[in-house]
């Protein structure tokens, strides 16, 4: 079994982009696939609390992060300084991040046997 860390780093209303690199995500960790995903830059808004994305006929990107543990996806991290920079903390996020602060990045990232930045 590999590990491996999905980067994110796009907002959560940038087309079909979330819901696609979810798809690909949970594809790849039902291959038996220990599969982490890190939040930097504006990817930590894809987990806000209170999105009203309805009002742009938009999926809520937080809403289908609820899916991933069936997928045995339990290990999210933000970066900390990403989630200063736009004024959010662990507690304005719907699931429960692990805070990385950006200078620990690159040792986090070798825990991991693959890093694919999407």
């Amino acid at each position: 079994m590999k590990k491996i860390l999905f980067v994110l780093r796009k907002p959560p209303h940038s087309g079909a982009y979330v819901q696609e690199m979810l798809d690909i995500i949970m594809t790849v960790s039902a291959f038996d696939q220990e599969v982490s995903l890190l939040l930097l830059d504006n990817a930590v808004f894809q987990l806000k609390k209170h999105q009203k994305p309805e009002t742009a006929d938009l999926k809520d990107s937080a809403a289908m992060y609820k899916a991933l543990p069936l997928y045995n996806i339990n290990t999210i991290y933000a970066e900390t300084e990403s989630l200063q920079e736009r004024g959010l903390s662990t507690n304005s996020l719907d699931e429960t991040v692990l805070e990385v602060p950006r200078n620990k990045v690159a040792k986090l990232f070798k825990q991991f046997d693959l890093v694919l930045t999407v």
